[in-house]
């Protein structure tokens, strides 16, 4: 059985990858800091071992990578609002925090290294344009700003040291145990409390939806077919406005329709990848509808909202 190192692997996406990395077989280790995003009730039942550390501790990080074969690096600051008047902590996690990850990864002799990224470090993609891999990156906040130097940082170990890390980009993630702060589950709980669900300006920014379940059995599939210079793009290919997604849920939940606010600052106005290539390589392709996807998130917080209350 190969072990592998899950970086954040107890926030809303980690989890779910490492639910998916043990039925696959995976002897699987959780690198996490246990910050308000990420809980261990995320990983019951699931079999791991988990290192509550942070990823700027050199120490920690580099016995977290004893016998471990691959390191998918997910930890990360991830919430723009929160990046705007907290940058200190963005930069920290994703930029120090990954230069002390993909130090100890190398002279771990890592083999297979995931960096897993985000569709925000391009921008606002133009109406009628997608970013491929190849494309330049333009972040619009500090959150995205992060990432791009993280993803630099990838480059630049890959250089000079020849250290085999794959970097993946995907869409907007949604499904069970994701923090009330993003969208689809602060829209839920605003909707089975009965309330109208809250959304910026006039909900004209458009996002490419892709269930968290696809998103692990992308990542997976990476760690199969690793190739080392990779750069792989992953999407729902399931865009909508924030007002139409917003509306389907309250439809969905019988809530008082939708309450506009201010337009949140430094919005970008459409994301979307071009992930043609990646599916030609490796053969994947989301497998959970958007309907059934919602239906299925809708279920999971109706019975567990109590995690946030």
């Amino acid at each position: 059985m190969s072990r592998i190192l899950v970086t954040g692997g107890a926030g809303f996406m980690g989890s779910q990858l490492v639910r998916a990395l043990a039925d696959a077989g995976w002897d699987v280790v959780v690198l996490d800091k246990l910050t308000y995003a990420g809980h261990r009730a995320f990983l019951e039942g699931v079999p791991h071992r988990l290192i509550v550390g942070d990823v700027c501790d050199v120490e920690v990080v580099h016995g977290a990578m004893v016998g471990v074969e691959a390191v998918v690096h997910m930890a990360a600051e991830s919430h723009v609002a929160r990046s705007l008047v907290d940058p200190e902590a963005f930069l920290r996690t994703n930029v120090l925090g990954t230069r002390v990850v993909l130090d100890a990864a190398c002279q771990a002799g890592i083999s297979r290294f995931l960096h897993i990224s985000t569709d925000e470090v391009f921008g606002t993609a133009p109406e009628g344009q997608a970013f491929g891999p190849k494309a330049t990156a333009c972040p619009g906040n500090t959150y995205a700003a992060s990432k791009v130097a993280g993803e630099a940082l990838v480059h630049a170990w890959r250089h000079t040291y020849g250290f085999p890390a794959a970097i993946i980009r995907c869409t907007n993630n949604f499904g069970p145990r994701q923090d009330p702060e993003k969208a689809i589950p602060c829209w839920i709980r605003a909707g089975l409390s009965g309330t109208p669900l809250p959304v910026h300006g006039e909900g004209l920014a458009v996002r490419d939806w892709l269930h968290v379940e696809d998103f692990s059995a992308a990542v997976i599939t990476g760690l199969e077919q690793f190739r080392g210079d990779a750069c792989w793009h992953f999407a729902g290919q399931a865009h909508l406005q924030n007002r139409t997604m917003a509306g389907r849920i309250a439809e969905m939940l019988g809530a008082p329709g939708l309450t506009f606010g201010p337009e949140r600052q430094g919005q970008d106005a459409r994301y979307e990848l071009d992930d043609s290539e990646t599916r030609a390589e490796l053969g994947w392709a989301p497998q959970v509808s958007l309907e059934d996807g919602l239906a299925r998130t809708i279920e999971w917080y109706r019975t567990h909202g109590g995690l946030w209350d």
